[in-house]
């Protein structure tokens, strides 16, 4: 990071413990980590099917924090935990798939018990009550035995930012009021409403919110911009405000013990199409490696965000030929290598148009290459087929397969940090 551009960052960061920040407030508003929208309208609600609740769950109430140091001479809990997988549980800690609305969390059995996958998110707009939800969490996590996924809990998320995307909406969950208007609210009561959000969530089983938007959409752009400015979602027109919105929401989510996002990397408030439903309108051609907009995602990482998500678009400035969540330029050089970035990466839904529009694209596979961690669907059923893919590829490629260490090592310090370890 450039001297100027860490000092706007430390001006920004200090900003967010003073002040709030006020800002100006046919195609469907995104219902999920964005895409996901590709399978349900918005305001398409149900409750979740009902299920017995099982006491089998992993804990989710403890707050993210940073795994712990091995003893000297033994292996910690993180390394006893991965060296004692199969190749196929391995490959499915990195893979996340959707319970959609209306589904029976047993519905889920085959991917988790038989293709191993190891986090799902909740889809669709949901508006079962909180205990219907943690009911369904319940049966969920249930599924994540020794023999499925090595007796490791579920990442079990959802997309609660607010305003049109709040996956959970029943008797409980409080109506959380879009970025645009969160950011007036200023930093101490942001905390304290995001903080209530966040047990919210825990009370529902629910351990990582994929949230909260870190995209500066430019003023000019307006709702112009389909995936963030159209639906409110963004916390301002420039980095600073939107770095004063994001640090808050994410300090109350780490008081309730609740694992947070910042996306979409490395940002998508200057495309006009919504990856969601399109493949024009999402090329960035003017986004660099110095870019001041990349300060939003740096205080949202400083602020201890647990996990970030890349974005479908394209940035030909710093990669022509790959779309973020499959650039090693974006992830492995610019998140990780230039930000410092060293936490876990998620894409955003590869279910998405802007995805399945792609050719020779293995999404699981080639995020993994690019030095992302989880790639994550919509698409149910596709959800153990990536999981063999991984696996396979890692069994005859030996650098391939060191990144498949190195981003189990990532997802399992997240679950030890959560609770989710078999010796957390």
């Amino acid at each position: 990071m450039s001297r100027s551009r860490s000092v706007l960052l430390a001006a920004v960061l200090t900003s967010v413990l003073s002040a709030g920040c006020t800002m100006d407030p046919t195609e469907p508003a995104p219902t999920s980590t964005d895409a996901s929208a590709a399978t349900t309208e918005p305001g398409q609600t149900h409750a979740p099917a009902s299920s017995a609740a099982t006491s089998t769950s992993a804990p989710t109430s403890s707050a993210p924090a940073s795994a712990s140091a091995p003893t000297s001479g033994a292996p910690g809990c993180v390394e006893q935990v991965a060296e004692e997988l199969t190749p196929g549980q391995r490959a499915g800690q990195l893979v996340m798939v959707a319970l959609q609305v209306g589904s029976a969390p047993s519905s889920l059995a085959p991917v988790v018990q038989d293709g191993h996958v190891g986090n799902i998110l909740y889809l669709g707009g949901w508006t079962g009550s909180i205990q219907d939800i943690a009911a369904a969490s319940a049966t969920v996590q249930a599924l994540a035995t020794r023999d499925a996924t090595g007796g490791i809990g579920l990442l079990v998320a959802a997309d609660q930012e607010g305003g049109e995307v709040q996956q959970l909406r029943g008797p409980g969950f409080s109506t959380i009021p879009t970025a645009l208007v969160q950011a007036t609210l200023g930093a101490e009561e942001l905390t304290r409403e995001a903080t209530v959000w966040g047990e919210q969530l825990v009370a529902a089983g629910i351990n990582l919110n994929l949230a909260p938007v870190a995209d500066v959409v430019p003023a000019e752009l307006g709702t112009s911009n389909g995936p963030v400015g159209r639906w409110g979602r963004e916390y301002g027109h420039d980095p600073q405000t939107v770095a004063a919105g994001i640090v808050p929401f994410i300090h109350g989510m780490q008081q309730a013990g609740v694992a947070t996002s910042v996306k979409h990397f490395p940002g998508i408030g200057r495309i006009t199409g919504n990856p969601d439903f399109t493949t024009d309108g999402l090329v960035d051609d003017v986004l660099t490696a110095d870019d001041p907009y990349l300060d939003a995602f740096s205080a949202g990482i400083e602020a201890g965000a647990s996990t970030v998500m890349v974005s479908s678009a394209l940035y030909p400035r710093i990669d022509p030929d790959h779309p973020a969540m499959f650039s090693p330029a974006i992830i492995d050089g610019l998140l990780r290598r230039q930000l410092g970035y060293d936490g876990v990466v998620i894409s955003d839904d590869v279910n998405a148009a802007a995805v399945r529009g792609l050719t020779g694209v293995r999404p699981a596979t080639d995020l993994v290459a690019a030095g992302g961690d989880v790639v994550l669907t919509g698409d149910t059923a596709s959800g153990a087929r990536m999981v063999e893919q991984v696996a396979d590829l890692a069994r005859t490629d030996p650098a391939f397969a060191a990144k498949v260490d190195a981003s189990l090592l990532r997802v399992l310090e997240l679950k030890d940090s959560l609770g989710l370890l078999p010796c957390s």
